[in-house]
């Protein structure tokens, strides 16, 4: 599994219609829930039923799974490089 390096980006992206996390594997994805809670999220697995990565807590990443069913919607925007 490959760790983030970086600190997710300081922005929240608008929240999609329609979204699929295996199209975010192994990118910042910003996760709704559908309790309402939302978080920076760095996928590196998805099975049936079962999503995990590493979650940003605010300081560092963690190490999270999460049953699929609980996910509202993802999105995982292109960065903007400053070069």
């Amino acid at each position: 599994m490959r760790q983030p390096q970086y600190p997710p980006p300081a922005f929240i992206p608008p929240k999609p219609d329609v979204s699929y996390v295996v199209d975010c594997l192994y990118q910042y994805t910003y996760v709704w829930l559908l309790n309402g809670d939302n978080f920076w999220f760095y996928p590196t697995r998805v099975e049936y039923g079962e999503i995990s990565g590493y979650r940003w807590n605010g300081a560092f990443w963690m190490f999270y799974g999460i049953d699929s069913r609980f996910v509202d919607a993802v999105a995982c925007p292109p960065i903007p490089t400053l070069y």
